[in-house]
């Protein structure tokens, strides 16, 4: 199994593309800041994290901002946060999906219980390590093709 690939950023830190993605590079920060919002909210009110960044209006929104702009990035370092954040969403909506079927069956409950908490850290470390990564303008780790 190879190691993930990280594309390097080679855009306005030398100069290159003349600044060319400072817009899809502001979207992108806007995506992240909607994503710790809907976290922020899990944390702050009775919501779990988890539920919030999955259900809550913010993340939506930056899930629907990634697909609308994801073709303006392709190829580029940035494309690498956007399938980021994009599979942090979808992933997290999997794991909604487990803990609700553990919690169906009741006897499942404490284990979907520890399902839900460790995917909300798992939210919460997914949106601190790409945010910090594009305020470093650094793309983040990919699969190898």
């Amino acid at each position: 199994m190879t190691e993930p690939g990280v594309i390097p950023a080679h855009d306005e830190a030398d100069g290159a593309s003349g600044g060319q993605l400072d817009g899809p590079r502001a979207w992108c920060h806007v995506m992240y800041g909607l994503h710790a919002l809907s976290a922020v909210f899990g944390i702050l009110t009775s919501a779990w994290i988890i539920t919030a960044f999955v259900f809550s209006w913010p993340s939506i929104i930056a899930v629907i901002i990634n697909y609308v702009t994801r073709d303006k990035v392709r190829g580029t370092w940035l494309a690498t946060h956007w399938r980021w954040q994009l599979r942090s969403f979808w992933f997290a909506v999997v794991w909604v999906f487990v803990a609700g079927l553990l919690v169906i069956t009741i006897i499942g409950y404490p284990l979907a219980w520890v399902v839900a908490v460790s995917t909300g850290l798992w939210v919460l470390y997914r949106v601190i390590r790409g945010w910090t990564a594009l305020l470093d303008r650094r793309g983040m780790p990919v699969p190898a093709a």
